[in-house]
């Protein structure tokens, strides 16, 4: 990932330069602001007053610039209106042929004008980013909100492209009309499902999306996953190479692990404290049992995401076998009474997790046209997995012996998932296609010469002249002598992290918090699942069914949550705001939780439990989809990738809320919610702290 710097001199259209943000020029000033203060030749407020009167002028001059390019391509579209009216009187084929070709290409000189757009924003967010941090102060907060929401605010239209979108309906709505209908009579606006299947307006559209940071719910859903995706269609070379390396049934194979590990996971746990005191242990020590999973997990993370790098088949092999296995172990402690077999059955399963390869498996072997739906479905295969559990463990209520073997509510869960892993085992043994290592290593540079596509032309137009003039070589030196907050600067800073400490060196302060956030949120939602069957059998006096049910409407609710989130309230608020909002509405849960008075009514706990829950889901969902966005892009592939790290982060955290539970335990079961929230109440408040004072450098 090169610095900003190059990037913007590299991009940039070479007959637009001087009307692109003069970031050299705003970096050199913020130095000279810096030297001024300390020898007091310029005061703080001059400072902020010169400063923004420098950046008003640069986003003046980018508006102007915009409005007048708006304003040219809407006149070359309505020229091409009166083209298209005189041949819808007298059709041509040969000049539909050449309108369409008209048409494109003032597509072709929009997307040009979005990227003009995108890199200057991104420009003004470094900028303001680089102010805050020489002075310590919180400018762009003060700059952004004074601007965004005034009458005569020039900003919104370098952040909210005011008019593009006009330009971008006109566009899809002529190119819709002249494609061949066949004799239909049917306009864009009566067949409002029907995608356009136009590369260029494909294009556009993902420009405006990456522009404005929109978002839907499936793109929202894949960012989830924290698998790398790509930011504009493949070329056509490309994709017909990912094709002959993807394979279906071993993306449904791997969902379908995912499935199952997540229903192995959660299916014990209304019952796992009625395990317990069958073994002769307290009815807390199912935080020890529910927990070995997770403790074993943190372990089995990082080989299977190191294994993932020579084989995708042989881990999921292992994977079946272990968990067939770490379920029968579960399945069989109660007719050994061993407590011992029991949680050695939990850690078995925790190893065979081969949640990093199916990760994996989609990042590399999936083609890019299709990696956000997959991304989507392994975050559905593991919401559903969660809400599956817990069902059916109140759907196995039976009791009986086949000669010496008991089946009961507690060994029946270990049972069924023993008898699905190994069914899965034989299906994957026979339907897995380990992908060629050659192709899924390799990345074509450029597709054949004969695949040539409009795309191409776009990146044509924007690539860099391989000889640079003076300028642009002194404006690379300038850059080379500011040093970054990570290892982004160094030379091989497109390589992944060979080790946890190179990644941990990749993480700035703004990821750091993230990974907090995710592990709070996690810890939260652990002590609400595992304790549950305990508090509410002591407080309300629920069977394993009523916790059961309670159980699966609340992992119900994860898919509709992300679906109004991502569909609507995202694209209302930015990810900061929602990842504060959802901070604070968990910790109003968390509070409402506690016990305070004499008696603790079922309305108080579902109602706080929902809260919490559901505020839990929202934030999950923000916090993954921001820090897919602000992780260094050396950590979207290797072994030490993002998404092994925020799985650490959160099995770390399960692992600590299952241990406080059995811990709390020993103060006895009166004690147990109020010890066990107390932790979740100071880990929460100290995660809106800190994203308090990172929320400038969170866009």
């Amino acid at each position: 990932m090169v610095r900003f710097g190059k990037k913007l001199m590299a991009d940039q259209v070479p007959e637009w330069r001087g009307y692109y943000i003069n970031y050299k020029l705003m970096k050199k000033r913020v130095k000279q602001y810096g030297q001024q203060l300390q020898q007091g030749e310029k005061d703080r407020r001059r400072v902020l007053k010169d400063f923004s009167k420098m950046l008003d002028d640069q986003i003046e001059k980018i508006v102007l610039f915009l409005l007048e390019q708006q304003g040219m391509l809407a006149s070359r579209i309505e020229k091409l209106g009166k083209e298209r009216a005189i041949l819808a009187e007298q059709p041509d084929i040969s000049g539909i042929t050449g309108l369409r070709e008209a048409y494109r290409e003032v597509g072709l000189d929009l997307i040009k004008l979005l990227k003009f757009v995108d890199l200057n924003a991104t420009g003004i967010r470094k900028i303001l980013k680089k102010f805050d941090k020489r002075f310590s102060y919180r400018f762009t907060d003060y700059y952004v909100s004074s601007r965004s929401n005034h009458p005569y605010s020039q900003l919104q239209q370098v952040f909210k492209h005011v008019g593009v979108g006009a330009v971008v309906g006109a566009l899809s709505r002529n190119l819709a009309d002249l494609q061949e209908r066949q004799g239909s009579y049917l306009s864009i606006y009566d067949q409002p499902s029907s995608a356009l299947k136009d590369p260029i307006i494909d294009m556009i559209n993902s420009s405006v999306d990456k522009l404005t940071r929109s978002t839907n719910f499936l793109r929202f859903l894949g960012q989830h996953a924290l698998i790398a995706h790509e930011e504009s269609p493949s070329t056509a070379g490309e994709e017909e190479i990912e094709d002959q390396k993807y394979h279906f049934v071993s993306l449904m194979l791997n969902l379908v692990n995912t499935f199952l590990y997540m229903v192995n996971t959660y299916i014990i746990v209304p019952t796992a404290d009625d395990y317990s005191v069958s073994l002769g242990a307290a009815s807390t020590v199912c935080g020890v049992v529910i927990g070995s999973m997770a403790v074993a997990q943190i372990f089995s993370s990082v080989y299977f995401s190191a294994w993932s790098n020579k084989s995708y088949f042989q881990p999921l092999i292992f994977s079946s076998i272990v968990l067939f296995l770490g379920n029968v172990c579960y399945a069989m402690a109660y007719d050994m009474k061993s407590l011992t077999v029991l949680i050695v059955g939990r850690l078995l399963c925790g190893l065979g997790s081969a949640r990093a390869v199916n990760r994996r498996y989609i990042s590399d072997c999936v083609p890019a046209r299709i990696r956000m739906q997959a991304s989507a479905g392994f975050v559905s295969a593991s919401a559903l997995g969660m809400a599956c559990g817990p069902a059916l463990a109140g759907l196995l209520q039976w009791r009986f012996k086949i000669y010496m073997v008991t089946f009961n509510q507690s060994t029946l869960p270990g049972w069924l998932m023993a008898v699905a892993w190994l069914l899965y085992l034989v299906w994957l043994s026979i339907s897995f296609k380990e992908p060629n290592r050659a192709e899924v290593n390799d990345t074509p540079q450029h597709p054949p010469s004969g695949q040539r596509t409009d795309i191409d032309r776009v990146e044509n137009g924007l690539a860099q002249p391989l000889l640079r003039d003076s300028e642009s070589k002194q404006n690379e030196d300038d850059d080379e002598e500011e040093g970054d907050d990570s290892e982004e600067s160094t030379k091989d800073s497109r390589t992944p992290a060979t080790s946890i400490g190179s990644a941990y060196r990749l993480l700035t302060p703004s990821v750091k918090v993230q990974l907090l956030i995710y592990f709070m949120l996690k810890y939260a939602m652990e002590i609400l699942l595992s304790e549950s069957s305990v508090i509410t059998n002591h407080y309300f006096k629920w069977n394993t069914s009523a916790v059961a049910i309670f159980l699966a409407i609340l992992g119900l609710t994860v898919l509709p949550i992300n679906a109004v989130v991502g569909t609507y309230i995202s694209n209302m608020f930015e990810d900061r705001q929602l990842l504060m909002a959802s901070q604070i509405t968990l910790l109003v849960g968390i509070i409402f939780s506690f016990k305070v008075t004499g008696t603790y009514s079922v309305i108080q706990y579902v109602l706080s439990a929902l809260i919490t829950f559901v505020s839990a889901e929202v934030l999950e969902g923000v916090n993954l989809s921001l820090l897919s966005s602000v992780m260094s892009s050396r950590l979207s592939r290797g072994t030490y990738n993002g998404g092994l790290l925020s799985t650490e982060a959160g099995t770390l955290a399960r692992v600590v809320a299952d241990g406080t539970i059995t811990a709390a335990g020993y103060l006895g079961i009166g004690s147990l919610l109020n010890v066990t929230l107390l932790p979740s109440l100071v880990i929460c408040v100290a995660s809106i702290a800190c994203t308090f004072l990172t929320y400038n450098s969170l866009f």
